[in-house]
């Protein structure tokens, strides 16, 4: 009998780019997306979708099934600084039903949340060593704070019932299919364009980048064989000015800089420690730059 996985939010960037791959494995797949406008069902044509809220969704809906992962989030930071009502209920509200549907699932093996390293907060600001990450949460905006109170509920579930799971933290994905509202698409498409580039304050900012692929194949294995909470990093650290800059050389182009003024609450860095779980790097944000131009 074939393996049922549940992917909310698999219609996203991310989540589709794992559908694909459990597709490809031989599983069996339901992605549970409200196709949103950060959707895109062109990227999993094969996959059968139901078009629901994760706060809607219920257990005649889902059927039994052996893994729920949830992928489904707002996750757009300047959003949530506008208004963080639609983050509470998707990320805090939607993740609570989830994990009561699944705690009564008589057949489940794991649940697995999809987190973001923005959890952990500013890491210059903080002056805390990577590897005391794990113990130590400091989310800046309402984005990063819903998803670490969807961390905290995932914990309860499985300290209080016994639920079974895995937490993902990953750092920056970038690959195709990613929204075009996203860094990199953004500055792919201002420089190609001759546009201004909007450039937070000095455009300094550290981020650590992971190709999408290999971030799902690090999240199957962990789905499969883990449990408990894992960082996925991949030691590919860049400042934003840094990566504006070379897309333009790649272009032939010069960039037109137009900085703005920073963002509130802006992270000045986020870097992983993944030394205890080390993902295999196939690309680097470099290298996929580089083919797409």
């Amino acid at each position: 009998m074939s393996i049922r996985v549940i992917i909310t939010g698999g219609a996203g960037f991310i989540g589709s780019s794992f559908a694909n791959l459990c597709v490809s494995k031989g599983l069996d797949v339901l992605v549970v997306d409200k196709l949103t406008y950060a959707s895109n069902v062109d990227s999993i044509p094969k996959i059968p979708i139901l078009k629901k809220d994760i706060c809607d969704v219920t257990a005649e809906d889902l059927g039994e099934y052996d893994f729920l992962v949830n992928f489904a989030a707002e996750s757009h930071v300047d959003n949530s600084i506008k208004d963080g009502k639609p983050f509470v209920k998707t990320n805090i509200e939607g993740t609570y039903n989830l994990l009561e549907l699944a705690r009564k699932n008589p057949k489940l093996q794991k649940f697995v949340q999809i987190s973001t390293d923005e959890v952990y907060g500013d890491l210059d600001l903080l002056d805390i060593d990577a590897s005391f990450e794990q113990n130590f949460l400091y989310p800046s905006s309402y984005y990063s704070a819903t998803k670490a109170s969807a961390d905290m509920l995932v914990y309860s579930c499985g300290h209080t019932f016994g639920l079974p799971y895995v937490i993902t933290r990953t750092c920056n994905n970038f690959g195709i299919n990613q929204h075009s509202e996203k860094f990199i698409p953004t500055i792919m498409r201002s420089i190609k364009e001759d546009k201004p580039i909007p450039v937070y304050g000095d455009g300094k900012q550290i981020r650590e980048w992971i190709w999408v692929e290999d971030n799902v194949k690090e999240i199957l294995k962990l789905m499969l064989y883990k449990e408990g909470t894992y960082n996925i990093g991949s030691g590919d650290t860049l400042q934003n000015i840094d990566i504006v800059a070379h897309i333009a050389f790649l272009l032939g182009k010069a960039p037109k800089y137009e900085f703005v003024e920073d963002r509130k609450g802006h992270d000045r860095r986020y870097t992983l420690d993944t030394d205890f779980e080390k993902p295999k790097i196939t690309k680097t944000l470099f290298e996929y730059l580089k083919e797409q131009l």
